[in-house]
């Protein structure tokens, strides 16, 4: 080919080549200019600049007069940029014992160059990061902590300690509701987040005089509760002490309004402390945040009594003047069913209620049938839950009305072969008392902004009316006698018109009735004449030898219905009767005819398990104070009991005004002094330390804040 020729087709294909590509190039251009533009500008902007959220103040929780109960208090994360570490060993020795750490874990971050920061730990308090600023200024070349950052956060703090615990519940590390209340109204409590940007140079540090954009936080809502801050104190204080003297192996105590359904007090043994719950331990602390009185179902025995002889009076098959026999047994189709005790002979209905005799409350059920006792049982909530804002609750057990035959029904009817909830069973009983009406039970009253407005509040609901005002009536006065003359006689207050109703139920594990261990319950509400609160005390598995609910659980009950009548200003029932208080006197060591005799010297009344001859325990205790009237449970059955009821726990006085730390020091038996004003920052002796009844404990107080709000 000619020469010249040859080189003119070089330069053609050369040209097409150029040609080509300066085509990809512009293509090239046109792609990150305009598909790629969006993703390339994030990632230019995501390495000169830092976005993060703005953690939004979590809302409180206060009792219906304002005391708070949960607040948010500031708290910070400490994080880390693990490019700045260059000697991972040297900084965790610094930072894993100050700040707790898994040092796998920590060191596993720290090794992930590609971030700019990763999160060390959470919630961590004021003074910890204190510590750790210092270090860094002092020795941040040789600790290697200049890597660290501090970013401010929430933490919930608890005022009252383990009180209300389950209740009011827990937040996660995020902040977000694990449980309780917090996990029932996470919605409200949340807040909103904020949202921040700021310019930051190469190694993640913010520049002075850059633009930075900002977004505020809106606080979460309060939660104005039903819950009586001194109430529960005062059931708080019951069941601790109902807990040790039993030796059970829980214990619940319930208040309610019986008009509205409010909850007034709920008490769960054991508990745990919110502010150090055992969050290594899951399956314990899964164990200890269960509510109880709303999870837990069990056979309620006789109290269940109350419905049966409701639904028998206003279904019109009985009245209280109607006469039984009871031989102390009954069969129904072949089957034996035997009362609790000795035959009770001829009796009436009332009595047959104040005997808590099982084969008159048998041949009631019965009576009814199947389709009149059921129509009634479901009218009173059986076998549906409350629906108490609370998350867990269980419905029951009912067993279906076209599956039961005589013998259930018969069992039914005095409160076997049938399971509640302890509120289950209080709301019902309440119904029973407060003119018919079924109330639904709640605890939030009212939800409120950040800045008091109200946003919603609770109206009082009738679920149901399953009975008649004119039986209600009737009830009061037939559970009134209960009290006067009958099991319920420990839970009597002098002064006043108690009704209430003892129960004492088996105790099924794997399928199978437990032998010699029971359930003992107590059901009252005061005054008779006009019903203002109800008290459900249940006790579950008691080891004294004498655990029926008489003596397990009335006692207490009505101890608690003796202080929250004196705390509510209930005048007394009958005229001419004096409030006035005298001092236990120590009856410990004497026999029951001694001790009934010192007893009586003071003006009280002695109530005893009977099962020896000297006094090994007594409740309440030597020094204590109690009614004019007031009875004094003796405990006989060894000297087991005895220790407990002579110790109590000094509770934490930290971050308390003047006025909480004097009325739960009284509530708990303690002779408080204390020193300067403001919020106590310490005390003698410490929280958690055992104490006699009555000993002295001095708060020192600062005039300093309280976590913020």
């Amino acid at each position: 080919m000619h020469p010249e020729l040859l080189v003119r087709k070089r330069m053609m294909l050369l040209t097409v080549v150029l040609l080509t590509l300066f085509a990809l190039a512009v293509a090239r251009v046109g792609q990150l200019t305009t598909i790629r533009s969006a993703e390339l500008t994030r990632r230019g902007v995501s390495q000169w600049t830092k976005a993060g959220t703005v953690t939004a103040r979590r809302g409180k929780m206060v009792d219906r007069n304002g005391n708070v109960l949960v607040v948010s208090a500031t708290s910070y994360i400490v994080c880390a940029d693990p490019r700045a570490v260059s000697d991972e060993a040297l900084f965790l020795d610094t930072l894993v014992p100050v700040l707790s750490l898994d040092r796998e874990t920590a060191l596993k971050k720290l090794r992930d160059k590609t971030k700019g920061q990763v999160i060390l730990k959470r919630q961590v308090p004021r003074e910890t990061v204190d510590q750790l600023r210092t270090l860094k200024q002092e020795a941040a070349e040789e600790t290697g902590l200049k890597a660290l950052t501090f970013e401010e956060d929430a933490s919930r703090w608890y005022p009252y300690g383990e009180m209300l615990s389950q209740v009011l519940g827990l937040t996660n590390v995020d902040s977000a509701g694990q449980s309780g209340l917090e996990k029932q109204y996470d919605a409200a409590l949340a807040g909103v987040a904020g949202k921040y940007l700021h310019q930051v140079d190469a190694r993640n540090r913010t520049l002075a005089d850059s633009e930075s954009y900002y977004t505020a936080s809106s606080p979460g809502a309060t939660l104005k509760l039903t819950i009586d801050a001194t109430i529960q104190e005062i059931c708080e204080k019951a069941m601790r002490e109902c807990l040790e003297v039993n030796q059970a192996e829980s214990v619940i105590c319930l208040v309610s309004d019986v008009r509205t359904g409010a909850i007034l007090a709920m008490c769960m043994r054991p508990d745990y402390d919110p502010n150090d719950p055992p969050r290594s331990n899951v399956e314990e602390l899964t164990s200890l945040m269960r509510i109880t009185a709303i999870s837990d179902v069990y056979e309620p025995g006789s109290t269940f009594k109350i419905l049966t002889a409701s639904a028998a009076l206003d279904s019109g098959v009985t009245t209280p003047e109607d006469r039984f026999y009871c031989s102390a047994k009954i069969a129904v189709d072949g089957d034996t069913i035997r009362c609790w005790g000795r035959a009770h002979g001829p009796e009436s209905m009332a009595e047959g209620l104040q005997n808590s005799c099982n084969p008159v409350f048998v041949e009631l059920a019965l009576r009814m049938g199947t389709d009149t006792f059921y129509r009634y049982l479901t009218s009173f909530g059986l076998g549906k839950s409350t629906g108490l804002d609370l998350p867990g609750e269980s419905e029951g057990i009912l067993i279906g009305s076209r599956y039961v035959k005589n013998v259930d029904l018969a069992r039914i009817g005095f409160g076997q072969s049938v399971a509640v909830t302890p509120l289950q069973l209080m709301m019902a009983a309440n119904a029973c008392i407060n003119g018919g009406k079924l109330m639904k039970p709640y605890l939030v009253s009212e939800i409120q902004s950040a800045e008091g407005e109200v946003l919603q509040r609770t109206t009082p609901m009738v679920r149901a009316t399953p009975i008649r005002a004119e039986t209600s009536d009737t009830m009061r006065e037939l559970l009134e006698a209960v009290v006067k003359q009958g099991g319920g006689k420990n839970a009597a207050v002098p002064g006043y018109r108690i009704g209430g109703k003892t129960g004492t139920a088996q105790v099924y594990k794997e399928g199978k009735i437990v032998r010699n261990v029971h359930i003992g319950s107590f059901y009252g509400f005061a005054p008779v004449e006009d019903p203002q609160f109800s008290v459900m005390v249940v006790v579950k598995e008691a080891q004294t030898p004498v655990d029926y609910g008489s003596t397990t659980a009335a006692p207490f009950a009505g101890q608690i219905m003796a202080s929250v009548l004196q705390y509510l200003e209930v005048p007394p029932s009958e005229e001419g009767v004096e409030y006035a208080e005298v001092t236990v006197p120590d009856i410990t060591g004497l026999t029951i005819s001694a001790a009934r005799r010192t007893l009586a010297q003071a003006g009280l009344e002695l109530i005893t398990d009977e099962t020896a001859e000297t006094v090994q325990s007594q409740l309440p205790p030597a020094g204590a104070s109690l009614v004019v009237g007031g009875h004094v449970m003796a405990y006989t059955a060894g000297a087991q009991a005895a220790t407990p009821m002579e110790l109590i726990c000094v509770p934490d006085f930290t971050g308390m005004c003047d006025v909480d730390i004097t009325r739960v020091a009284r509530l708990r038996d303690l002779d408080v002094s204390l020193t300067g004003t403001g919020y106590c920052v310490r005390q003698t002796p410490g929280a958690g330390e055992y104490v006699p009844h009555g000993a002295a404990v001095e708060a020192v107080l600062e005039p300093l804040n309280p976590p913020a709000e």
